[in-house]
């Protein structure tokens, strides 16, 4: 095993980043929007009713019969009623989280193996997991096809790597930037990482059986 640290090729590839960059923008900017309407649309109406109208207020207008007041008026004329709540704005807050998180993370996602220590970096926080003792389980799972066309063994997605003892984990995609497979020096980094040091007893028959699937792959990628 090496000592040198590793960077794996998990991630979007550079066309996914930029459509998603452009998408979490353009969300970040609508929600942001409905956020800042409530704070200047009292200003605008009032620029827009401002000196130029014949009637800026309800008080210049108190002594003419309700239906002769311009429409933008008789809706003001109670003067004890409320314009609308600056809290409506809060309802943009979620779209605006959210599409900073989709930038943050399909721009900061990148997972490195040092050794037996896998470091997965997501949006917000960075995890490190020891991949030779910690628990470890196949995420998603498809089924590739064999060179008959019938369906082939099953073909995992992920690795989840979790912390004998705590909840504590990581998630380790499967898939390269724009690859359907990470490639096969990667697959067989993480093979040796997990089985490094790990007896061969029943109780980790899981982690090997994910290392062995991880070297089968890194002698025959998958091309889906």
């Amino acid at each position: 095993m090496t000592n040198q640290e590793l960077r794996l090729s998990v991630g979007a590839s550079p066309g996914q980043r930029v459509v998603a960059v452009v998408f979490g923008v353009l969300l970040t900017a609508v929600g942001a929007a409905f956020v800042a309407l409530p704070l200047v649309a009292d200003g605008l109406l009032r620029r827009l009713t401002g000196p130029g109208d014949a009637f800026a207020s309800y008080e210049e207008a108190r002594d003419l019969p309700p239906g002769l007041l311009p429409p933008g008026l008789r809706d003001s004329a109670d003067p004890n009623q409320s314009g609308p709540s600056p809290f409506v704005g809060l309802y943009g807050l979620p779209f605006v989280l959210l599409g900073l998180y989709l930038v943050l993370r399909v721009l900061r996602t990148a997972a490195w193996l040092d050794g037996s220590r896998a470091r997965v970096r997501g949006a917000l926080r960075t995890r490190t997991v020891d991949l030779a003792t910690a628990r470890i389980e196949s995420g998603a799972v498809s089924y590739r096809e064999a060179d008959d066309g019938r369906a082939g063994e099953p073909q995992a997605r992920a690795i989840l790597a979790t912390d004998p003892g705590s909840a504590r984990g990581v998630s380790i995609p499967l898939r390269g930037m724009g690859l359907p497979v990470l490639p096969p020096s990667e697959l067989r980094a993480l093979a040796e990482a997990i089985t490094t040091g790990r007896p061969g007893d029943e109780q980790a028959g899981d982690a090997h059986a994910v290392a062995d699937h991880l070297r089968r792959l890194a002698e025959r990628p998958s091309t889906d």
